[in-house]
């Protein structure tokens, strides 16, 4: 019997390339586990650093005042629930509802007056061609840039000669008037992406501007209005320099005012309360986000299906 040279030479090189492409992919196999084995560490442990202030503020939160500052235990030996009674029981004859209540009254009618009027303003400057509209639209940008401790001194001013002092008025009269330029930025942004047809199909209907922003734009903006909301939420219930400014008596204060209380440089300042009135102002802050986070992440889903 006789052997081709040549077939058994391509067997061989055939089984030496086999073998050589099986140790490259077991070599890339190898790369590819360690990359993805330090690319996991390296986030677990940003991770540790970003959630170990949040981590420690809980935990705190069931120490008493004493084990609080200077203590290197996280975990408390001896947990208690008497911070979260003082929270509840309120300070300064305050109890804790009255601030839950000031905080959430103002952030949900600033939601109101945000989404309202900064929605009507971004159709205007959008949608209607009016004398002055560049004009009008180059100052609002500029208070994007002009810092808020530039306007302090006039508006407290402004305010205090037309008694306004100690009311709710100064915190929500710029939310009602779209004097939150960011918000209408955002909104021009997202109706300009909107085609125009739906306009001159409604227009044609016999639709005036009226119309057209209540019926075709303003369901269509659900992402812009979600996204809007959410952040003026956040942004006015953490405010603290705003309340600071204008409210004057204990019983208009805010949770942040509120948490400030606890603290007194020049008697004993309860750590422990603090920390448990600010884990309690964290879960309306975090609910309002869970609850129209689907609507979000919803908007952001179907941006590209628009026209």
């Amino acid at each position: 019997m006789t052997v081709n040279v040549a077939e058994v030479s391509n067997v061989e090189s055939a089984t030496g390339g086999s073998a050589r492409s099986g140790r490259r992919r077991a070599g890339s196999g190898r790369r590819s586990w360690i990359k993805s084995s330090v690319f996991h560490i390296f986030s677990l442990a940003v991770l540790v650093v970003i959630l170990y202030p949040a981590l420690w503020m809980v935990m705190s939160s069931f120490k008493p005042s004493n084990q609080i500052i200077g203590s290197v235990n996280l975990i408390p030996g001896h947990g208690t629930f008497d911070n979260y009674v003082k929270a509840f029981q309120g300070i300064g004859g305050v109890s804790f509802w009255t601030f839950l209540l000031n905080s959430l009254g103002l952030a949900v009618l600033s939601v109101v007056g945000v989404t309202l009027s900064c929605s009507i303003t971004a159709y205007a400057f959008s949608r209607i061609r009016f004398p002055g509209r560049g004009v009008f639209f180059a100052c609002m940008i500029t208070t994007m840039l002009l810092p808020f401790h530039v306007v302090i001194i006039p508006q407290y001013i402004m305010f205090n000669q037309l008694g306004m002092i100690n009311t709710w008025w100064p915190l929500l009269l710029g939310k009602f008037l779209a004097a939150d330029a960011f918000f209408v930025f955002l909104m021009i942004q997202f109706i300009r992406g909107l085609p125009r047809e739906l306009d001159e199909a409604a227009r044609i209907d016999g639709a005036g501007h009226a119309r057209i922003f209540w019926s075709v734009i303003l369901p269509l903006m659900k992402p812009a209005l979600v996204t809007s909301a959410i952040f003026a939420f956040i942004w006015s219930w953490n405010d603290f320099f705003g309340p600071l400014l204008y409210l004057k008596t204990p019983d208009s204060y805010t949770m942040p005012l509120a948490l400030r209380l606890y603290v007194d440089q020049t008697s004993t300042s309860d750590y422990g309360a603090q920390t448990a009135m600010a884990i309690l102002a964290l879960l309306p802050v975090v609910l309002f986000f869970l609850a129209f986070q689907r609507h979000l992440v919803e908007g952001v889903a179907t941006q590209g299906l628009k026209g």
